[in-house]
């Protein structure tokens, strides 16, 4: 399962596009801001890797066309976003991926993310989760793993 949800993960992002290099920083688990559920049932309720991979884009897509937060996403590496983002919710979510990305302080550091950009950006996930079908409840219970990052990435 593990190799198979990387593979899709690894799909998710166009072989010819490539990352922008970025200081080393240690590489751990702890970085991804909330700890995993025990089991893969909500793994499931998100379709796994391709329904994760949509959720991705489409939270993505809409974040950049959303002119509440598109500033935000000009002129970033939107491949490592879509990579770190597909490792964060398969890691959280229980499907068996390891979180590679930078901790949530140092991924947001001096990009002045305020609460309502915040907002904006649940608002963006939640259509991407309803777009995917993913049961509200299960939606709630990844949106609980994630609400506390917010005091790692809002700075105004």
């Amino acid at each position: 399962m593990l190799i198979a949800a990387l593979l899709l993960l690894q799909a998710a992002v166009a072989p010819s596009a490539q990352e922008e290099p970025v200081p080393a920083y240690p590489q751990s688990n702890a970085n991804a801001g909330a700890v995993p559920f025990g089991n893969d049932r909500l793994w499931q309720a998100f379709h796994g890797a391709p329904g994760v991979a949509r959720i991705v884009d489409g939270l993505i897509a809409r974040s950049q066309a959303d002119p509440r937060i598109s500033d935000i996403f000009r002129n970033r590496d939107m491949v490592r976003l879509r990579r770190t983002l597909n490792e964060q919710f398969c890691y959280i979510l229980g499907g068996g991926c390891s979180y590679t990305g930078r901790d949530m302080t140092a991924a947001h550091k001096d990009m002045g993310i305020q609460k309502a950009d915040m907002a904006a950006l649940v608002e963006n996930l939640q259509a991407a989760m309803r777009q995917e079908h993913v049961p509200f409840a299960a939606q709630n219970r990844l949106l609980a793993k994630l609400a506390p990052m917010h005091r790692d990435v809002v700075t105004r």
